[in-house]
């Protein structure tokens, strides 16, 4: 597959940078589908953020319901209404069977 160097424009700042081929290729080799969204200076500054938020433990939780076992946790997103929404053991039981089924059969 051939690449060539897209011109993109960065949601948060407005700029405009380059995805480079080598970047698409990384991409495509790894099976990341989505386009970048942000501009190398906004994604490094957003990481700072997100790094020094977690060293502060400003991590804000939401205590929810589990929607497969019905038991009382928390999550860190705030849940959207009408989506299920799921304890770590409950959420971890479903990536495993989601995994197992994605496996090709020998």
């Amino acid at each position: 597959m051939d690449f060539e160097d897209r011109h993109l424009q960065c949601t948060t700042c407005g700029a405009d940078f380059v995805w480079t081929a080598g970047e698409q290729r990384f991409f495509a080799d790894r099976a990341l589908e989505h386009v970048p969204r942000r501009c190398p200076a906004c994604k490094r500054r957003r990481a700072s953020d997100r790094r020094a938020d977690a060293d502060r433990g400003a991590r804000v939780t939401f205590p929810v319901r589990c929607s497969n076992c019905g038991r009382e946790t928390t999550v860190p997103f705030r849940p959207t209404e009408g989506r299920p929404v799921f304890c770590r053991s409950c959420f971890e039981q479903r990536r495993h069977e989601a995994a197992a089924s994605r496996r090709p059969t020998a």
